[in-house]
């Protein structure tokens, strides 16, 4: 389906299609979603049938030969890449710099990256890593130096101790949640992932030939997972539950009494593991403190602790996050890593070593950047929360707005059509108001859209604006 922006640019007509709606089908997907190739053959004991081989679609293209006889070739994609679809978010965030490329005036605030540069004193870590050649291969696990830093930052800051082989630094905390999951998941294997939740989790099961499991939590207990839910959900297939915290829709921050309910659940369960994503530690706003799922009592065993240094020292494109646990699953996934992509890049160790050098919880540098985040948080709350047929449940930490907007559901939009979902509703913001956010579907809850505050409060009081002008001709469906 195709909408149209208009400017005073001359650009007449700016389309989306299915790169927007993220279609996962092979024949309708305008997203390119790649993978490493040695990462798309790793063995995960799953062998294709002939039942599987009858089903699978024969997808076949014609090339002339140099005798110009037509020779058939086999296109067809794996159905383990076919069950994946592609991140909504990227495929949003990539649509929306492209119309503010092509001159459409449009608000991002759908990636989740911080806006910020990164700290000075890390980029001239870096700089003088390139200066002084240190610009070769690293140790597959990640250079020793970076490694015992991780170590110190661990034990100091979350209470749990490693040795310097119990961590593998990674190209980012994606990858190492990624190895992770295939490293513990075997198929047929239930992966818990309480809802909303990241894009990536489910999707990371299912290339483990695992199956995810959605918890759906409500937003009036703060899209918190509830013990009981989870209790009556584990199996005897139950092996991964994905914690992130605090969270990315939501912002959600569990609390340690809420954590030490969930860990006594999971110890009645050997073979349930925990993931613990923690992206987003020292973002989080007083007086919720962040409390690492490793260090409850029993949990350090079957705990794999995923931390980078993306979000909160802003060093997305550095590339460079690390996973801490038993040494058993850790060398597994260094095993992973060995024949995929190898140890990440020598630049950004040397820099990570420099973040983890700047202070508890990255000293004033990072207090700066949350201090800004809270700000504008704050505004955000305030304002959307005067706005007729919202709900909100304030986030406690992270940079996202996670808002229910599903009382404007089943209205119909003069110029646009019906607003059905979520998914519509972000479409209309960015036909009406220019402004990309990213449908709360996504994340597994239908009812809300996700707003990142990573960009200045200037910008953010401007989106609001067209935000709240776009909403002024709708009427909520129900009474609120």
């Amino acid at each position: 389906m195709a909408v149209s922006l208009h400017n005073s640019t001359g650009i007449s007509r700016v389309g989306f299609d299915s790169q927007f709606l993220g279609s996962h089908s092979a024949s309708k997907a305008s997203v390119s979603v790649s993978f490493h190739s040695s990462l798309t053959n790793l063995s995960l004991k799953s062998v294709e049938t002939s039942k599987q081989r009858s089903y699978r679609i024969a997808a076949m293209s014609k090339a002339e030969s140099s005798s110009s006889d037509q020779v058939k070739l086999d296109i067809s994609l794996s159905p383990r890449v076919n069950s994946v679809k592609p991140s909504k978010t990227v495929a949003i965030t990539d649509h929306a710099t492209a119309l503010a490329q092509a001159g459409v005036p449009v608000i991002r605030l759908a990636a989740g990256e911080p806006d910020f540069d990164t700290p000075a004193i890390i980029a001239e870590a870096g700089i003088n890593a390139i200066r002084e050649g240190y610009t070769r291969y690293t140790p597959n696990a990640g250079t020793l130096e970076l490694r015992t830093a991780i170590c110190h930052k661990l034990k100091e800051e979350n209470g749990i101790s490693y040795s310097h082989d119990q961590i593998v630094v990674s190209n980012g905390a994606k990858q190492s949640i990624l190895q992770a999951v295939l490293a513990v998941c075997s198929p047929g294997d239930e992966v818990i992932i309480p809802a909303p939740y990241w894009v990536s989790y489910p999707e990371m099961a299912r290339l483990a030939d695992a199956t995810p499991i959605i918890l759906p939590t409500l937003i009036c207990d703060n899209f918190l997972l509830d013990p009981e839910v989870l209790e009556s959900k584990i199996s005897e297939k139950s092996r991964l539950l994905i914690l992130c915290s605090p969270s990315n829709p939501t912002g959600s921050v569990y609390p340690k009494k809420l954590l030490e309910k969930i860990a006594e659940i999971v110890a009645k369960h050997p073979r349930l593991l925990v993931l613990s994503d923690e992206i987003y530690e020292h973002i989080i706003y007083a007086p919720a403190t962040h409390t690492s799922f490793a260090s409850l009592p029993g949990m350090w065993e079957r705990t794999l602790t995923v931390n980078g240094f993306s979000k909160a020292f802003a060093m997305t494109g550095w590339r460079l996050g690390y996973i801490a646990g038993p040494k058993h699953f850790v060398a597994a996934c260094n095993k992973i890593q060995s024949q995929s992509t190898s140890g990440a890049s020598s630049i950004a160790q040397k820099a990570g070593v420099a973040a983890l050098g700047l202070g508890y919880a990255g000293g004033e540098a990072i207090s700066t950047m949350v201090k800004a985040f809270r700000e504008r948080r704050d505004f955000l709350v305030k304002s959307f929360g005067e706005l007729e047929g919202v709900k909100i449940s304030e986030p406690q930490g992270a940079f996202y707005l996670f808002i229910d907007f599903s009382s404007y559901y089943g209205i119909e939009a003069e110029g646009f059509g019906k607003i059905e979902n979520s998914e519509s509703l972000c479409r209309y913001f960015l036909d009406k108001a220019q402004v990309a956010l990213v449908p709360g579907d996504a994340f597994g809850d239908d009812s809300c859209i996700r707003i990142s505050y990573a960009a200045s409060l200037t910008t953010l009081q401007a989106a609001f604006e067209r935000i709240k002008k776009a909403l002024f001709s709708l009427r909520p469906a129900v009474p609120v």
